[in-house]
């Protein structure tokens, strides 16, 4: 008996040494995937970051008068359990009309903004053409990259890039271990990560989703103007949008790039003045903060391009920003992350969460349908 256990601690300790073995042989950002598994939006912890401070001139929100006196049917309540969201903020006329907070988050707490960061990126790009950093949105990225200079590379252009539609090899997949969004989530060499990619799609003819494409446009962003995106964030959002507290921007290491594609941690209600950009065409009380032309391009969607299924015309995304019902502008990420301008009301709503629905409407999560009613409900029924 004795012999027989030995021999299956023996077999168990061999297992064992298999396996870290193997572990440490495989690459670095596979290792991190496996110790962290799935991304969430208190991932804040377990990265390098850089700060996007906030500046000494606050603009705080105000509480609406009938603030908070919107009561949740069942309904309501169950869809912000069910997905499990943190945040949920609606602010019309620059008031805040409703506000909620579950699972333990507040006002202070922030979270992964996740692909909504690609919207920051669009912003920051627009800021670049109006102050000249980057002369225009036709450019050739190899203007200012030089790995994409020749061959195919050489095709593409800034606008490609801000619509998705450049056509690089950047394979969208979140739960594959060995998946290139799995490196650059958890990799450590971003720049060579995307410099790298090739074209193999025509550039220009057909939007597809690919998070590389708004890693390369940072880079842009970066050559244009000297500056990393944090800096660049911190001197011409955070300080004008006269945001509350400090935002984080994840790194790929320490000092490193920021991962333009995906991290941009903020509080709801900072998020909240991305909203009103969006409603206000770039306007932040008088002050345009993003040139208005650029505003106006960003938010219309780019019809000149196929759809992701190669048949209609692209009719609800525009430079990083999407598009609900051709109106709406909005910021998107990957677990329900949604700041939404509702032009036709002269509100906003954020939405943070750790779920987002797995059904879509065509283009549209079922989720972001449901949350657009919720904040519209509330809305109408204001005393």
């Amino acid at each position: 008996m004795r012999f027989i256990k030995n021999k299956v601690l023996l077999s168990l300790a061999s297992v064992v040494g298999i396996l870290v073995i193997a572990y440490f042989c495989t690459p670095y950002y596979v290792q991190k995937a496996l110790i962290h598994l799935y991304p969430d939006i208190d991932d804040l912890h377990i990265f390098n970051r850089n700060i996007v401070a906030a500046p000494d001139s606050v603009r705080l929100w105000v509480h609406a008068t009938d603030y908070n006196t919107y009561t949740l049917t069942p309904q309501e309540d169950s869809l912000l359990s069910r997905l499990e969201t943190v945040s949920f903020l609606v602010i019309q006329h620059d008031s805040i009309v409703y506000e909620e907070y579950r699972g333990g988050w507040n006002d202070t707490l922030t979270s992964n903004l996740f692909s909504g960061t690609k919207s920051i990126v669009s912003l920051l790009t627009g800021i670049a053409i109006g102050e000249g950093k980057i002369k225009s949105i036709d450019d050739r990225v190899g203007d200012y990259l030089p790995a994409y200079r020749e061959g195919r590379k050489g095709e593409v252009t800034i606008r490609n890039l801000l619509t998705m539609s450049a056509g690089l090899n950047w394979d969208e997949s979140y739960s594959s271990l060995f998946s290139v969004t799995t490196q650059g989530y958890y990799g450590n060499n971003l720049y060579e990560l995307a410099i790298n990619l090739e074209v193999i799609d025509e550039p220009g003819k057909q939007f597809s989703y690919r998070s590389g494409e708004t890693q390369v446009l940072a880079f842009v962003v970066e050559a244009a103007t000297g500056k990393t995106l944090s800096e660049y964030a911190t001197e011409k959002l955070w300080a004008p949008l006269q945001a509350e507290r400090d935002a984080y921007w994840l790194l790929d290491r320490k000092e490193g790039d920021e991962k333009a594609f995906c991290c941009f941690h903020t509080t709801a209600r900072d998020a909240a003045r991305f909203g009103r950009l969006l409603l206000h065409n770039g306007d932040w009380y008088g002050t345009q903060v993003v040139p208005l032309d650029y505003m106006q391009e960003a938010t219309t969607p780019a019809y000149y391009l196929k759809d992701e299924w190669g048949k209609d015309s692209l009719d609800y995304y525009g430079f990083q920003i999407w598009q609900y019902k051709r109106v709406n502008p909005y910021f998107r990420g990957m677990l329900g992350q949604y700041i939404m301008a509702i032009p036709e009301k002269d509100a906003i709503f954020v939405r943070l969460g750790h779920k987002r629905a797995d059904t879509y409407v065509r283009d549209v999560p079922q989720d972001l349908i449901d949350y657009y009613n919720l904040a519209a409900n509330i809305l109408d029924n204001r005393k």
